[in-house]
């Protein structure tokens, strides 16, 4: 369900009206102009259980919108839990009881602009292991400044991350669609998600001379994002398409500050890709979920915002290349979902991952 109003009191009632008495999922656009905590405050008082986060842009069936509040039912909640201090680690993944019988879906959304992200993926996974199908986003805002995104009854925070359980089959299709143009190169030094060192040499120095020879463009003190968004790295995988990590800007050591960390020794590859490489992907993550659905009540799209930046008009051929083939096979499915700052999902026997520039399909029973 959209809503677009920003009357406190209508959104209330139009999000328990929604839900009944089940838990709310809550994903705003971050130019929607209502007060988040009076938001919370007032879902509180009508006692209903809720999670969210705020993003750049939300979806909702074949829209993309800057403003509005796309409302997803939490259907069979488990456990519900808000992680803090995710950059110091310095946090407990609470226990969970599944039952070998029954499948399980987590849902969860995290500050994509805080580090240690793939820590707190990697907490879930020594916890919960292969006991659940794993799914998300990263949320903050387009401006790159990082700020309270993360949202639960106790409130709204950066930093953070906050997951529900839920007894739910799921179904994933993951694909990026992005190539090598030159590599591998090694990571020497990182730390969190800044690359120190790349072959042992000043990481933008390596980057800079791959891409503008690449690119045929010149990056100047202002434009490092603009060509940036279209040369991510990609961590090589034995048994699959690489993880892609996206660089954001450069700080004042001439270091690659990226989405995501990297660790010490990683092997990277510098990608490229095109409109038809990048909808292909899309399409293909799409099929892959509904190859694997049998009777999918609704369907959330986790899409990276930097592809909107990269495909920039183009973008509508993206997603009207991953509903079609929902609704081809699905018509009655519900489609919702964000558009991200890193990409959360476990695919096939993989492990847990942090994505960026990807398109993370998910159907839910």
């Amino acid at each position: 369900m959209l809503i677009t109003s920003t009357n406190i009191d209508e959104i209330v009632q139009s999000i328990s009206n929604h839900v009944n008495e089940k838990a709310a999922l809550i994903t705003i656009g971050e130019h929607t102009e209502i007060e988040v905590n009076n938001l919370i405050e007032q879902l509180n008082k009508v006692e209903l259980r809720f999670m969210g986060g705020i993003f750049p842009k939300v979806i909702h069936g074949n829209s993309i919108l800057d403003k509005g509040i796309v409302i997803n039912t939490l259907n069979n909640l488990e456990s519900m839990f808000l992680v803090k201090n995710i950059s110091t680690k310095d946090y407990q993944i609470p226990e969970v009881n599944f039952d070998a019988d029954k499948d399980y879906s987590l849902f969860t959304y995290v500050d994509g602009l805080t580090s240690n992200i793939s820590h707190y993926l990697s907490e879930l996974y020594e916890n919960y292991g292969m006991q659940t199908n794993y799914f998300g986003g990263g949320a903050g805002s387009l401006t790159l400044q990082q700020k309270p995104c993360v949202f639960n009854n106790e409130g709204v925070f950066m930093d953070a991350a906050v997951f529900s359980v839920m007894t739910m089959s799921s179904r994933i299709g993951v694909k990026h669609g992005w190539s090598k143009v030159e590599g591998p190169f090694i990571v020497t030094k990182a730390e969190g998600n800044v690359i120190k060192e790349i072959n042992w040499k000043n990481p933008y120095d390596v980057y800079k001379e791959v891409v503008e020879e690449h690119s045929g463009k010149t990056f100047t003190d202002d434009n490092f994002f603009d060509i940036a968004k279209g040369y991510p790295f990609g961590i090589l995988k034995e048994d699959g398409e690489c993880i892609v990590r996206d660089p954001l800007m450069v700080n004042e050591n001439s270091e690659l500050v990226c989405v995501g960390e990297l660790e010490d020794n990683m092997v990277v590859d510098i990608l490229n890709g095109n409109e038809n490489s990048l909808i292909n992907a899309a399409k293909t993550a799409t099929q892959d979920s509904v190859n694997q659905a049998v009777t999918p009540s609704k369907a959330i799209i986790i899409d990276c915002i930097s592809r909107i930046l990269f495909l920039e008009d183009n973008f509508d051929k993206e997603l009207t290349a991953i509903t079609r083939t929902l609704q081809d096979n699905f018509p009655e499915v519900s489609i919702g979902g964000a558009l991200t700052l890193g990409e959360i999902s476990s695919y096939g026997e993989g492990f847990l991952e942090f994505y960026n520039k990807t398109v993370v399909v998910g159907l839910f029973e």
